[in-house]
């Protein structure tokens, strides 16, 4: 399940991942904000909150999750990656010098901080 995470910012969106995370799932909630936000400012700006294993995404999510960087490659400002794994905190931080715009990794206790890093 993906649900929005709220917070006050204008130019982000925002997701927190919960539970088994499904290609509808990103059909449903990630596509339309991130299509949104391309026509309203013309970039990402994206926070992912991982409250569930990566084991619990589906294949379909992946695809579509991929899909998704590799469709709007141009389009990627910024985006954090919310979670307390050390090793997808650090794969994050390289994963930002193989794709246009910049990729960090915070805490779940520095969500706040992450947010406000991916609006600036």
């Amino acid at each position: 399940m993906i649900k929005k995470v709220d917070h006050s910012y204008d130019n982000i969106v925002a997701f927190e991942f919960l539970g088994e995370v499904t290609k509808e799932d990103f059909n449903q909630m990630v596509i339309p904000a991130i299509e949104a936000m391309i026509d309203d400012i013309d970039e990402i700006n994206l926070v992912y909150l991982l409250n569930t294993d990566l084991s619990e995404f589906t294949m379909g999510a992946w695809w579509k999750d991929a899909m998704l960087g590799i469709q709007n490659i141009t389009k990627w400002h910024k985006s954090a990656i919310v979670t307390d794994s050390n090793a997808i905190q650090n794969f994050t931080e390289i994963f930002s010098h193989v794709m246009p715009g910049e990729f960090k990794g915070f805490d779940k206790a520095d969500l706040d901080e992450a947010l406000r890093w991916a609006a600036t």
